[in-house]
């Protein structure tokens, strides 16, 4: 058992904090937040992911983890100092899409101010390359008295709606250090998860990290790419990706065409792994043509709207007087995250053309209304579908994948769905009537 210290109880902190936890260590999250502090005590959540709940409240009454507020109390218990203190803070995206490092530099000022005692001080948010060595200047620079530490980076490879299943079976572990016995410290609490472990220097380990996501988004980016060339061509994009993912080469994983990526990693990872490469000189065409194709997958959605129940004329408002029904505000299914959402945009670009749009989430209507303005929120899947002259399939919720198509087409007024998420067998939404346009569907909705 170690005793661990985790700065940031917010997505990637309380997620790792619960399962080192769950694993038999004693562990301290903290989080300057006291509102949330408070609620994680008493076993609220701050985010949605399936079975985080119920491992927290479990670790909770079992005495495994704790939260507070105060770095003193996480790191230098006197019956449990810490031997270890993961910096888990946001890195929110700064003007020109660099990482904003701003939570990272206060976590390490507030370790060192703190720290009675030696410590491994491990890197797991995700940073631009070259922070271990920033974080180890800031740690050194401002310890009241010289205590020796180390700097690991342990960046996160945990996919929302998945997280708890990604920490416990990953793919693999990656630790960064010029410090060969620190590395093996870290390395010794995944021992348990039996996953490959590589260990690496710190710049190495913080660039894996950037190049695994961004090619994770290029992939993305890519079928996108061919599901518009489907369109023209008359081909399915769904049985190509198929076709293509048997090569092993290639796999199927990521080669699901539709809105392109969005949240608080794809968005942010490849423009600040681009901006990185435009501070040094650098020409990353390949990341600028990724990011282009993720914004246009979302106007496609809203060009199909219009070609299908837009006014005609010149005036700007095409869709005025339109209903549009929104199914899905979270940027995937099984979160309840609207970071860099691609529904959240999508809905805006058909509110700039005239349109009314009317949606509906499972779990993401309460951060969906703090965006969103003159949008109506419905209670369930059909009081959105009501009376509207469109509806667009947005997020891959389960609910969504069996609705019950006689009902939806009494409802609508114009029985037109945009499945931006291919969920949808085309001759099934023909058969029941529905004028349906999938993503690089071909010839198959043309209907």
């Amino acid at each position: 058992m170690k005793n661990i210290a985790v700065i940031g109880s917010g997505y990637v902190g309380l997620v790792t904090g619960t399962c080192f936890a769950d694993l038999g260590n004693s562990v301290i999250c903290v989080d300057i937040n006291e509102e949330r502090v408070h609620d994680l005590q008493n076993g609220i959540m701050p985010i949605y992911e399936p079975g985080l709940e119920e491992m927290v409240r479990r670790n909770i009454a079992a005495g495994r983890i704790r939260f507070t507020t105060s770095y003193a109390d996480a790191l230098n218990d006197t019956a449990k100092p810490a031997e270890l203190v993961f910096i888990a803070v946001n890195t929110p995206m700064g003007v020109d899409g660099e990482a904003e490092l701003r939570y990272v530099r206060s976590a390490a000022e507030s370790i060192a101010k703190t720290m009675d005692h030696s410590l491994v001080i491990i890197n797991k948010s995700t940073v631009p390359v070259g922070t271990g060595d920033w974080v180890s200047d800031i740690v050194k620079n401002t310890q009241p008295t010289p205590i020796p530490f180390s700097v690991v980076s342990n960046p996160e490879f945990l996919r929302e709606g998945a997280a708890i299943t990604d920490f416990m079976a990953p793919d693999r572990v990656v630790l960064g250090s010029l410090n060969e016995e620190a590395a093996q410290r870290v390395a010794q609490l995944y021992l348990p998860l039996r996953g490959p472990i590589m260990i690496t220097d710190l710049r190495t380990a913080e660039m894996i990290k950037y190049a695994s996501n961004a090619f994770l988004a290029t992939k993305i980016s890519f079928i996108n790419e061919i599901a518009n060339i489907c369109e023209a061509l008359g081909a399915d994009v769904k049985e190509v990706a198929a076709g293509m993912g048997y090569d092993k080469r290639i796999g199927r994983a990521f080669l699901d065409a539709g809105l392109g990526y969005g949240g608080s990693c794809f968005p942010k990872d490849v423009k600040a792994l681009a901006h990185m490469a435009n501070v040094q000189g650098k020409h990353p065409q390949l990341l600028e043509a990724v990011m282009m194709i993720n914004t246009d997958a979302r106007r496609l959605i809203v060009s199909k709207v219009r070609n299908l129940i837009g006014n005609n004329g010149t005036h700007l408002n095409r869709l005025e007087g339109r209903t549009i029904g929104v199914l899905g505000l979270a940027f995937k299914a099984n979160t309840d995250d609207i970071r860099e959402s691609q529904p959240i945009d999508i809905i805006r670009m058909l509110q700039a053309d005239g349109a009314k749009v009317q949606a509906y989430d499972p779990v993401a209507m309460k951060n969906a209304s703090q965006l969103l303005q003159n949008v109506r929120l419905c209670e369930d899947t059909y009081e959105a579908i009501a009376g509207c002259d469109a509806v667009i399939l947005a997020t891959e919720w389960n609910e969504f994948k069996n609705l019950d198509l006689e009902r939806m087409h009494k409802l609508m007024r114009t029985p037109v769905v945009i499945d931006g998420r291919n969920l949808y067998d085309p001759q099934a939404m023909s058969a029941a009537g529905f004028i349906y346009r999938g993503v690089g569907r071909g010839y198959a909705t043309a209907n």
